[in-house]
């Protein structure tokens, strides 16, 4: 007897159900490749207007309160980042290599349809020196740039910077009124402070005021130095060398003009005849 044959059963999808029938599919599709081609036209564009002649740079303009920058400078930087084209001018390289010339401190750059960069530069101002090669300006930022001009002298450990900016304003402050100039402020490893000062009859005038101390602090041992200065050592017209605040009801002094006097013997009286 012949057997049967086998029966394979197959399901028959429905018509328009394929992936080549889902209109929202095809849709995705086509819209994906509408947006990749006009991509890749605007950056065709893009590319030929970059180097195309027809948009020339023709005009930088900076602005800015700018007292110490050397032109010379800001024209090697711009020469250096541009090329020569509105579009093509890299905005960001352009305000890095600005923001390396000495006394720039902040830089906002942008294009001016058609024709025309401008360049918004701020400047360090100078506050102090700090240490021996740099200066440092009135937000307490240490920066690196020449100066002929005279200013106080600020020193302390690294990271310090902002914290002796700030002292430094409040001890001229302090002194002002009494007629004392500062002049220098220094804040040792040990975070010591040791001011120095010109006076009416003394320059470079040392002063200890030694380490922050919650029982006595800095400022109210400059504060009773100020307060005794007008009774005590303004009196003296004589020159000081040096103050030592670190003490709690009172400071010690050297005043070389004084030792002499005390130490050199007056000379003899010739008797008379």
């Amino acid at each position: 007897m012949a057997s049967k044959p086998k029966v394979t059963r197959r399901r028959r999808e429905p018509e328009g159900t394929g992936p080549w029938h889902n209109a929202r599919l095809l849709n995705g599709i086509a819209n994906g490749l509408f947006a990749l081609a006009a991509l890749i036209a605007v950056s065709l564009a893009w590319q030929a207007a970059i180097r195309s002649d027809a948009f020339p740079l023709r005009e930088i303009v900076v602005t800015g309160d700018l007292a110490n920058l050397d032109p010379e400078d800001l024209d090697e930087a711009f020469a250096a980042a541009i090329p020569g084209n509105f579009f093509g001018a890299d905005l960001a390289d352009v305000r890095q290599r600005l923001a390396a010339v000495p006394w720039v401190r902040n830089v906002e750059i942008r294009r001016e349809w058609p024709d025309r960069l401008e360049a918004k530069i701020e400047e360090h101002v100078a506050l102090a020196r700090w240490g021996d090669k740099d200066l440092v300006n009135t937000h307490g930022e240490v920066f690196s740039a020449p100066s002929e001009e005279r200013l106080p002298y600020l020193a302390g450990p690294p990271g310090t910077s902002h914290e002796v900016a700030s002292r430094y304003a409040g001890f001229r402050e302090r002194l002002a009124p009494v007629g004392l100039e500062l002049t220098h402020v220094t804040l040792s490893g040990r975070y010591a402070w040791q001011l120095k000062m010109d006076t009416p009859t003394s320059r470079g005038l040392t002063v200890e005021l030694g380490r922050e101390q919650s029982k006595d602090p800095i400022d109210a041992r400059l504060a009773r130095f100020v307060d005794a200065w007008p009774r005590t050592l303004a009196r003296l017209d004589r020159r000081l060398d040096y103050v030592d605040l670190r003490y709690p009801n009172g400071f010690a002094l050297r005043a070389p003009d004084l030792v002499d006097r005390i130490e050199r013997p007056a000379p003899a009286r010739r008797a008379s005849t």
